[in-house]
């Protein structure tokens, strides 16, 4: 049975921001880390000097670069999430039953995430099918989750408990990945015979951990601000609600200028996140290094750094206000992606990982909270709006990942792909200048 507290209490506040403990284990291990070293071992062939010698994958009838694949199938399932967040959203405010939705999708999730441990070639539909749904689960059940927050933290609290979130993410998923890493490395001390099966046995390891330390987040939230009869005539609802706030953003300028800023350089930060992995697997030169634990490593070091860009900008937020700070850590991903470009070797890539992390933590924590202290004051379904903002969100997803793979496909290298990124944050700079500035 849930225990209801009010908004602003401090075991609400920390039950919320949880439940970035539970989740985050997903985002790094099957985004970032594991799974894609998984899938760069299962589909590249390389020579005995390293040497990448076919990287072609056939699925459906067609032959496919192995990074393009999985970034369509990626962008495909942020496009349902885009989709189907109306639809969910829409229901949720009407009935009530927000922490039902969200218990739903982190279920559906994590199950994936266990299903990923039968992988194979041979059954490429069921593997990427598995993908398909754990990043749906994970990403659909973030739209409930963020609309929580003006319900359980006041304005004034809202930079601090995101930040927070973000950072107990960071801590949880860390600690699940070094678990991983020392599995996966030292194999034969735990009666493994290959790497493989620890590698699999970490995927299980992420629904396990998603479903369990999620409990403790449910057991404070609310179920939700309304109690309405679900009816058909209620389906189309959150349509018809983003809508009324598509209209709403035409007389908030400050809303809409953010909203479209945030559409455009999120692009490029979630598609370099998604895919700075399968860089470092194609385009670095590990020489006798070995790559799994050199990428590890480093996708390590990002999530270290994110706590601590995650706090930083908190603190540069609260001084310089949320724009300006936003505008700086814009410029910072501008270099940062020029700088990507010219990277051949390890040590160039831990330092770019040390540069993700500051900023990464950062933008991601300062962008949702920003967000939620320009709703407006007498904003009830805030579902709606949060649906809204991660709508946004995925599309951009969509047009990045698609952007991604076809430069990937056409080239053959991601190399190209991330050159092209610095377009999406020029452009999200010019715009959030023109955000007015009196936060």
């Amino acid at each position: 049975m849930s225990k209801t507290l009010p908004k602003g209490h401090k075991k609400l506040l920390n039950a919320w921001a949880f439940y970035d403990w539970a989740n985050s284990v997903y985002n790094l291990t099957i985004s970032s880390a594991v799974f894609p070293i998984f899938w760069g071992a299962l589909t590249i062939i390389k020579d005995n000097e390293g040497n990448i010698i076919n990287d072609t994958v056939h699925f459906l009838g067609y032959d496919f670069n192995n990074d393009s694949l999985i970034s369509y199938v990626t962008a495909i399932a942020f496009l349902v999430v885009s989709f189907i967040s109306p639809f969910l959203s829409g229901i949720a405010d009407y009935v009530g039953n927000k922490k039902n939705f969200l218990k739903f999708f982190c279920y559906l999730g994590a199950l994936s995430c266990i299903g990923l441990y039968w992988f194979s070639l041979e059954h490429l539909w069921f593997g990427l099918l598995c993908y398909f749904l754990a990043l749906i689960g994970f990403w659909a059940s973030l739209v409930f989750y963020n609309s929580y927050l003006p319900d359980i933290a006041y304005p004034e609290q809202q930079d601090a408990i995101s930040a927070k979130g973000y950072s107990l993410g960071y801590f949880g998923s860390v600690l699940l990945l070094a678990i991983n890493l020392v599995m996966i490395l030292f194999y034969e001390f735990f009666g493994f015979e290959s790497a493989g099966e620890p590698t699999r046995l970490s995927f299980v390891m992420v629904g396990i951990w998603w479903i369990g330390f999620s409990q403790y987040t449910y057991y404070y939230l609310p179920k939700g601000n309304k109690k309405e009869v679900l009816t058909k005539a209620i389906i189309f609802n959150g349509f018809k609600e983003l809508k009324m706030i598509w209209i709403a953003l035409q007389n908030d300028i400050k809303l809409r200028r953010y909203l479209t800023a945030f559409f455009v350089y999120s692009m490029a930060v979630q598609t370099i996140m998604l895919i700075a992995t399968y860089f470092g697997i194609e385009e670095l030169d590990w020489g006798d290094q070995d790559a799994t634990f050199g990428l590890i490593i480093s996708i390590l070091l990002i999530q270290v750094v994110a706590i601590l860009g995650a706090f930083l900008t908190s603190m540069a937020s609260s001084k310089y206000g949320n724009i300006r700070t936003l505008i700086t850590i814009n410029f910072i991903w501008i270099g940062l992606c020029i700088y990507a470009y010219t990277i051949t070797t390890p040590f160039q890539f831990y330092i770019a990982a040390a540069i993700v992390g500051l900023v990464m933590g950062g933008i991601q924590a300062l962008s949702r909270s920003t967000y939620s202290k320009f709703l407006p004051k007498d904003a009830v379904d805030t579902a709606s709006y949060f649906s809204f903002y991660d709508v946004s969100e995925k599309i951009g997803i969509v047009i990045g990942m698609f952007s991604y793979g076809i430069i990937a496909q056409l080239t053959g290298s991601v190399r190209y792909s991330i050159l092209f990124l610095i377009l999406f944050f020029v452009v999200g700079l010019i715009l959030l200048f023109r955000v007015p500035r009196n936060n």
